[in-house]
């Protein structure tokens, strides 16, 4: 490799530490934000090859950290957090496994009820048939359950009229 060469290598692994060094990025979003800066695709796959094999590239990590922040932040389901891991360019079984790790004990009727209640706010009344419609399409956008968003939706108008 001559001098020019190892210098843009170089230059692609310390902006590859720039981008990671803002946010958690999957080795398919490092590449893709390498090769937007023009850098040949041998020179990103030494500086990707160099940020996995320092630790600062891992896409299990990644995947972590999309579906911690998909839960907590976010309060999607895991229909739309693993959609999200792998629109990152996450593995599937990597995908998976965060999902998993961040519903692991959860009870996703339970974390429905909860989304629905932050979602009707103070409102106690009976909810109806446009409001429920869109509940249910934003809870199933946000990667619920759709048949266990319908059953929550049915139990609260249910409560709510009597």
């Amino acid at each position: 490799m001559g001098q020019r060469s190892r210098g843009l290598a170089d230059r692609a692994y310390l902006d590859g530490l720039r981008l990671l060094s803002r946010r958690e990025l999957s080795e398919a979003q490092v590449r893709t934000r390498l090769a937007r800066k023009a850098y040949d695709p041998g020179d990103i796959e030494d500086a990707v090859a160099r940020l996995r094999t320092e630790g600062a590239l891992d896409d299990a990590r990644t995947a972590a950290a999309i579906a911690r922040t998909g839960v907590a932040l976010k309060r999607f389901g895991p229909r739309r957090v693993r959609r999200d891991i792998e629109a990152a360019g996450i593995a599937p079984d990597l995908a998976a496994a965060a999902v998993a790790a961040v519903f692991d004990g959860a009870d996703p009727a339970a974390t429905l009820d909860e989304e629905l209640t932050r979602r009707l706010g103070a409102t106690d009344g009976p909810i109806d048939d446009r409001t429920a419609a869109r509940l249910y399409r934003r809870l199933v956008a946000h990667g619920h359950d759709p048949e266990l968003v319908s059953r929550a939706i049915r139990s609260r108008r249910r409560a709510g009229r009597e």
